[in-house]
């Protein structure tokens, strides 16, 4: 089985938005060459219906539909992670089964949850992935995001990944990921095939250690202002709204009650973004 010195996956697995028209309805060929850019851009692999595309804004058969269109786009060009994210075990099983069943190459799925309160324990969340894990071949990525607000301990974790058959990366969103990670590595070894950090890049240099480092902190130098306006002011919506600008997408509108970019963070964004002559406003030109 592979293992953290051997990993199927690495790199960069940006997640894809979900582009929608202005009525709130999908626009699948939209979505399509956001897809297409986003490989061309040369990312490792992609990550769909992650909460950074919205999903939870997404019924059931749209879920189906974007899987299924990602994957036959894709056709095999980078391997794509599908976001399985459900309360159910058997619902979260169901869901892992069918994204695998059409060509999948990871499923990442959160811990169970519902709303402000509901939250499970340790005991309940293993039987979970272990339920889950139990229907798939293919490995599972736990998604430590605050969102689900269930305490996920490196030594739970770490238990886990060797006691679990497809529990094998991590997606570690919650402050202090770097040393969460190093802690969870630490304790399970070659059991952690992929301890990866998710925090849209505002921890890159915290998380990785790079052979040049004086490159590395140059570059990190020079797109951090991009990076910090995505993550502190613009969020989710900031890569729908560099991709509306660049051609594209045809909208970066989220779907209703979800509030629209303010014009301002907007206007900010896109300055800080011309001035470091990105692909996404290139690519569609």
């Amino acid at each position: 089985m592979p293992g953290l010195s051997n990993p199927r996956y690495r790199g960069i697995f940006p997640v894809v938005p979900t582009t929608f028209r202005e009525d709130g309805t999908l626009d699948l060929a939209s979505q399509k060459r956001c897809v297409d850019f986003m490989i061309d851009s040369g990312v490792d692999g992609l990550c769909i219906l992650a909460n950074y595309s919205e999903q939870f804004l997404l019924a059931d058969d749209e879920r189906e539909t974007l899987t299924r269109l990602v994957l036959e786009h894709v056709a095999g060009r980078v391997p794509v992670i599908v976001t399985t994210t459900h309360t159910s075990t058997a619902i979260c099983a169901a869901r892992s089964r069918r994204a695998q069943d059409m060509g999948a190459a990871m499923v990442m799925v959160m811990p169970p949850y519902h709303g402000a309160t509901f939250r499970f324990g340790e005991e309940q969340v293993h039987r979970f992935f272990a339920g889950v894990s139990d229907a798939i071949t293919i490995p599972i990525m736990i998604q430590d995001a605050p969102a689900a607000g269930t305490p996920l301990s490196p030594a739970f974790l770490a238990r886990m990944a060797k006691e679990i058959e497809q529990v094998s990366y991590f997606k570690m969103e919650t402050a202090g990921a770097a040393n969460k990670l190093r802690e969870l590595i630490a304790l399970g070894g070659e059991a952690i095939e992929g301890p990866w950090d998710g925090e849209e890049g505002i921890t890159l240099l915290a998380v990785l250690e790079a052979g040049d480092k004086d490159a590395a902190f140059a570059q990190y130098q020079r797109w951090l202002p991009l990076i910090n306006h995505e993550n502190r002011q613009a969020g989710f919506l900031a890569a729908k709204a560099l991709m509306h600008a660049g051609g594209v997408i045809a909208c970066d509108a989220p779907r209703s009650p979800w509030p629209a970019l303010h014009p301002e963070v907007r206007r900010q964004l896109l300055d800080i973004a011309r001035r470091l002559d990105p692909l996404v406003l290139r690519w569609a030109r």
